[in-house]
C-alpha cells in the first residue's frame, strides 16, 4: 500500500457574504446626480466580482413625470433576433398603451460592459378597454408587464414606474454607471446601487439587481432560500417569476403586500423576517395575536434565509435585515440627505462628517420619507402598537 497516498477534502469556497448595497435620499427632494453613489459603491468592489450591477433613480424624467416609463431589454443571441423581439414588443404595446415617446436608451459604448442587449425606453399610459375598464392602472400595468416577461421571447421589462428608472447589466456597478452616464444624464432625489456576487444563480442582464414593479424597487445582499415556496404563493396572485434570480420575489411580495394590500412597512417587515415563536410567546397579548395572525396567514412569504434589502419607492425609501442580522446594513444622516448602506466607510467616503450613524436592528425596518410623504395606513398601525422601528421624517 502506499502510504504516500491521501485521500484530499475540497474545500467549501462558495462565496456566501459579498454583494454591496447603497442608497441615497434627499428627503427634501432636491435632485443631484449618481456621481456619488457611484463613487460610493466602488468603494465597496471586493464584494462584487464584476458579474452584475445597477442602479434605481427616482425623480429623473421630470418632463414625462405623468408617464409610466418602460425601460427594456432584448437579449436575443444576434442582432436580427433583438430587433425582432422589439417589433413583437412594439406590437404588443400598440395594442395595449398609449405610446408617447420612445426611445433607445442612451449608452457609453466607451465603456467595455460585457455582451449588452438592445435596450430601449416607452413613455407609455395603459388603454384599457372593454372588460379591463373596471380595472386600476397598477394592475393593468402588472398584468401586461407579466405577459411579456413571459411570453414574449427575448423581450424584458426590467423598469416600470412613473418618473423612475432602472439601470443595470453584466460588470461593475461603477462600470455600469459609466455605461448609462448616470453622473452626466441623470439628477434624482433617490438613488439606489447594487454590486453582485452570484452565487446561486447565472450572470445575465436581466438577472443583475435592481428588480422592479412600477416604483418599487429592490437591491438585495444575500440569499433566499425559500425562493420556491415565496414563488408558487406569488404565482397564485399573477406575478410571473422569470428573471432567473431568487431576489425577484421580494420585489413582487412587496408590490403584493404594500400595493395591493396596502400593509404598511411595520407589517411588510414582521411578514418577510417575522420574530421566531420563542420571541412570540413572550409578547404581551396583543402583539401575540397580531404576530401569530400574520405567521399563519403569510408563512409562504416568510423569506429564509440571509439577507439585507434596500426597497425604493417614490418618496420612501427602506432598510431591512433579516431577523438575525447575517447581512450588514448601516444607515446614517447628513442634513436632509439619508444614507444606507452595506458599509459605513463607503457613506464616509462621499459624506465625511455625519450627524448620525447607526445600526438597525434586525428584522426592523429603518424608513425614510421625503417630506410631504403621504403615509397612507402606517398611522393606524403606529397608534395601536409599540413603535420598534426607526422612521426617518
Amino acid at each position: 500500500m502506499d502510504r504516500k497516498r491521501r485521500s484530499r477534502r475540497e474545500l467549501y469556497t462558495k462565496e456566501i457574504c459579498a454583494c454591496s448595497i447603497f442608497g441615497a435620499m434627499n428627503r427634501e427632494g432636491d435632485r443631484f446626480t449618481g456621481e456619488g453613489v457611484m463613487k460610493a459603491i466602488a468603494s465597496m468592489r471586493v464584494r462584487g466580482n464584476g458579474l452584475g450591477g445597477g442602479f434605481a433613480a427616482y425623480g429623473i424624467y421630470p418632463d414625462h413625470r405623468d408617464l409610466y416609463a418602460f425601460h427594456l431589454m432584448f437579449t436575443g443571441p444576434t442582432d436580427p433576433a433583438r430587433r425582432a423581439a422589439k417589433q413583437e414588443l412594439e406590437a404588443f404595446l400598440a395594442r395595449k398603451f398609449d405610446v408617447y415617446f420612445d426611445e433607445e436608451i442612451p449608452t457609453d459604448d466607451s465603456v467595455f460592459v460585457r455582451d449588452p442587449p438592445l435596450l430601449w425606453r416607452y413613455f407609455v399610459l395603459p388603454r384599457k378597454e372593454g372588460e379591463d375598464a373596471e380595472m386600476t392602472e397598477e394592475e393593468y400595468i402588472v398584468r401586461e408587464i407579466m405577459a411579456v416577461n413571459s411570453k414574449i421571447e427575448n423581450a424584458y421589462v426590467f423598469s416600470s414606474g412613473k418618473n423612475m428608472g432602472c439601470f443595470k447589466g453584466v460588470a461593475y456597478p461603477e462600470e455600469i454607471g459609466e455605461y448609462f452616464m448616470l453622473d452626466r444624464l441623470y439628477r434624482g432625489h433617490t438613488w439606489t446601487v447594487h454590486g453582485r456576487f452570484p452565487t446561486n444563480t447565472q450572470a445575465w442582464w436581466g438577472g443583475a439587481h435592481p428588480f422592479g414593479l412600477l416604483d418599487t424597487t429592490v437591491v438585495h445582499n444575500g440569499e433566499v432560500s425559500s425562493y420556491g415556496t415565496n414563488r408558487w404563493y406569488l404565482e397564485m396572485y399573477g406575478y410571473a417569476c422569470t428573471l432567473q434570480t431568487d431576489t425577484e420575489v421580494i420585489a413582487y411580495a412587496a408590490d403584493l403586500l404594500m400595493r395591493r394590500q396596502k400593509l404598511p412597512i411595520e407589517i411588510v417587515a414582521k411578514i418577510l423576517a417575522p420574530p421566531i415563536w420563542a420571541a412570540i410567546d413572550r409578547m404581551d397579548e396583543k402583539e401575540k395575536r397580531l404576530m401569530t395572525a400574520l405567521r399563519m396567514t403569510y408563512g409562504p412569504l416568510l423569506m429564509n434565509g440571509p439577507f439585507a434589502v434596500i426597497i425604493g419607492e417614490t418618496g420612501r425609501m427602506i432598510g431591512l435585515t433579516d431577523r438575525i442580522r447575517l447581512r450588514p446594513l448601516t444607515a446614517a444622516t447628513r442634513g436632509e440627505i439619508f444614507y444606507i448602506s452595506s458599509e459605513e466607510a463607503s457613506i464616509r467616503l462621499i459624506s465625511p462628517h455625519l450627524d448620525r450613524v447607526w445600526t438597525p436592528r434586525g428584522g426592523e425596518p429603518v424608513i425614510a420619507e421625503m417630506k410631504g410623504y403621504e403615509k397612507g395606513s402606517e398611522e393606524s398601525y403606529e397608534k395601536g402598537s409599540e413603535k420598534s422601528y426607526e422612521r426617518i421624517c
